[in-house]
């Protein structure tokens, strides 16, 4: 098995990482990468493990994801990195920070808290779990089935990037549903209750999240110490999608700063 994670690397500079969320994979991140690299940076678009083209394997915590980071990081030669994580991948860029604070430069955690969350992905991975490639041929009748039960046509269009051609007619997962649906108290894990980064970090939060409350702030700033918290406006969890334009305004005035 390849143990390393796969990537897209765009631009040339100070090495910044990139995590998607739970279900994501690195072409989440496409149009925003470009942006940062063309801004100096040399991104590096992250499909973690049992997501996008990166390995499956049972094995999967946050310690077990920050340590895929380093491994990624000597391969390629990354001394110290700039971290961004969305969600999920906020969870793993904590992790790394808190384990690894001499390799990581900076800090940027979109719409997450260092909290456990209740697992509340049941649906969707019910949903998913309810396409039947032995039937359905095409995107369009992925999509019809999952709209009987998922009614967002955003989140409808967020998972079925997940849908590839294994062969000629044949659908099939990116992600591995399997482990990841038994994993969900894992994907809700908090980093370590000791864990702290003194490093500089940004919390992005979405105005119509509820991922991330003011109820946090002690949490936060118990973990990390050198930590401010913005919020974008007119944006939920998928906040970077929802608007791109103060997403990156916010976040590259922190990474320049």
């Amino acid at each position: 098995m390849n143990d390393l994670l796969h990537s897209k690397v765009l631009g040339e500079g100070k090495p910044f990482l990139i995590l998607h969320g739970f279900l994501g994979m690195s072409d989440n991140w496409k149009t925003l990468g470009t942006k940062y690299a063309e801004e100096g940076f040399q991104v590096h678009l992250i499909d973690q493990r049992n997501h996008g083209h990166s390995f499956w394997s049972e094995d999967f915590d946050y310690d077990i994801l920050a340590k895929d980071l380093l491994v990624y990081m000597e391969h390629h030669g990354l001394g110290k990195a700039i971290l961004l994580g969305h969600s999920m991948g906020g969870k793993t860029a904590m992790q790394f920070a808190c384990n690894y604070p001499d390799r990581t430069e900076k800090l940027v955690v979109a719409d997450i808290a260092p909290k456990y969350y209740p697992p509340h992905h049941h649906d969707i991975i019910n949903a998913l779990h309810s396409l039947d490639f032995d039937i359905i041929d095409s995107r369009s009748e992925a999509d019809t089935v999952l709209g009987e039960k998922i009614k967002s046509l955003g989140i409808r269009q967020f998972l079925l990037k997940n849908l590839y051609w294994v062969e000629k007619g044949k659908l099939g997962f990116r992600c591995n549903l399997e482990v990841l649906g038994r994993k969900m108290n894992e994907i809700g894990e908090n980093i370590g209750s000791s864990d702290i980064y003194e490093g500089p970090t940004l919390f992005l939060r979405g105005d119509r999240s509820e991922y991330v409350t003011e109820g946090d702030w002690d949490a936060i700033k118990r973990h990390f110490p050198k930590s401010t918290v913005e919020t974008v406006q007119n944006a939920g969890h998928w906040l970077h999608a929802e608007n791109p334009k103060e997403f990156f305004e916010k976040s590259i005035s922190f990474l320049k700063s």
